[in-house]
């Protein structure tokens, strides 16, 4: 195994080996170990959290003069083992084969940060940052799309980045542009009756069907012009509830909407516009309602910008090939810093087919060029010692 590899290998090893699965999303453990070796690398170092349970690390080593803030980011947690049968190896124990490394989050996204705590204390062995700052951030609830991670950082201002690279699944390839998403619910009422008599109640589902058949017509024909490059604008139908038994009139029904927007769409003109077709349906006053539930903006990195170009140069430099620009499918913990005006990169080894499968794993050998190309970037932007 090539030099560089043996230490990659033995953090994510390290990091298999600790359980952070959500649910529950407890992360104390895990985040305890990267906070420990960024404390002995020297790092000033921060167990930020909002909820007991749910720790996330913000690891900052300064320089002596001004310069840019740029962040890391991987997230702790994994989703579940699921069903233990389908895994050939023990989930939580790291297992070496064919230049790949098995296990739990091996690849999502525990993979990506054992590179950056690999980082992290290099920068620190090369004497840390000339310019700006370097900060590490490993952050829980992410996937849980939940508050107390990433997005809690920003909320308190524990990180205020120039250039945010967040670990994922790219193949070392970059990823600056993700879709904005936004959540709604519709409900619908009616009058509950037995089904033997429907006229004597109101139908809550056939209500619902002719909202959601009113939404579905509408966004055939506007989402049909919403493009860009290779990102597309998408509306889903993917929750409906309604009814309690077969020989009753319905008498109530929520149906519950994912939205994706491109980077130039914004969640409120999103809900406005969603809500605007849902009222001009006709139904009466009184028998639905139309709830934001959540949502961010997309965003787009510029592919001049700093935090780009120095990716872009050191991706050249490793490789031989010129950096290629990925489409993103789903929403990463990016999106937070979407209306800050910041660059905002995703960049990691592994593929994203191998995200919440089982035996899922990461390609050693893109584990080091990931190593390699990040401390380069890192040299560009902050002037590291190289």
């Amino acid at each position: 195994m090539p030099a560089l590899a043996k230490p990659l290998v033995s953090i994510l090893t390290d990091l298999i080996a600790i359980p952070s699965p959500y649910p529950p999303g407890e992360s104390v453990d895990i985040c305890a170990y990267a906070a420990q070796r960024l404390k002995k690398a020297g790092y000033k170092v921060e167990i930020a959290r909002k909820v007991k349970g749910v720790d996330n690390v913000v690891a900052r080593l300064k320089a002596p003069n001004k310069g840019p803030s740029t962040v890391f980011n991987a997230h702790v947690d994994t989703v579940g083992v699921g069903e233990r049968a389908n895994w050939k190896t023990d989930p939580f124990k790291a297992a070496v084969k064919g230049g790949l490394v098995h296990g739990l989050g091996a690849g999502n996204c525990k993979g990506s940060m054992a590179v950056q705590l690999w980082l992290a204390e290099e920068i620190a062995r090369r004497g840390g940052p000339q310019t700006g700052e370097v900060v590490f951030t490993f952050v829980a609830d992410e996937e849980n799309l939940g508050p107390n991670g990433m997005e809690f950082l920003r909320a308190a201002r524990k990180v205020k980045p120039d250039v945010l690279i967040l670990g994922a699944q790219t193949e070392n390839q970059l990823i600056v542009a993700e879709r904005g998403v936004m959540w709604a619910r519709i409900t619908a009422s009616g009058k509950a009756a037995h089904a033997g008599n429907p006229d004597a109640g109101d139908n809550a589902i056939l209500r619902m069907m002719r909202l959601v058949g009113a939404l579905q017509a509408f966004y055939d024909r506007a989402l049909r012009k919403r493009v860009s490059g290779a990102m597309r604008s998408t509306v889903n139908v993917g929750m409906f509830h309604g009814g309690h038994n077969t020989n009753v009139v319905p008498s109530a029904c929520t149906v519950e909407i994912d939205r994706r927007l491109l980077p130039s769409e914004k969640v409120k003109a999103a809900f406005t516009e969603l809500k605007k077709v849902v009222d001009g349906v006709g139904e009466p006053r009184g028998t639905y309602k139309v709830e934001f539930l959540t949502g961010t903006n997309g965003f787009f990195a510029p592919e001049n910008g700093a935090g780009v170009a120095a990716l872009e140069a050191a991706i050249r430099a490793r490789t031989g090939k010129k950096a290629r620009f990925l489409n993103a499918t789903g929403v990463g913990d990016g999106r937070y810093f979407a209306d800050d005006g910041i660059e905002i990169i995703n960049f990691g080894p592994g593929s994203g087919t191998q995200g919440h499968a089982a035996n899922e794993s990461v390609p050693i050998a893109q584990m080091e060029d990931a190593a390699h190309i990040l401390l380069a970037a890192v040299g560009r932007l902050n002037g590291v010692r190289l």
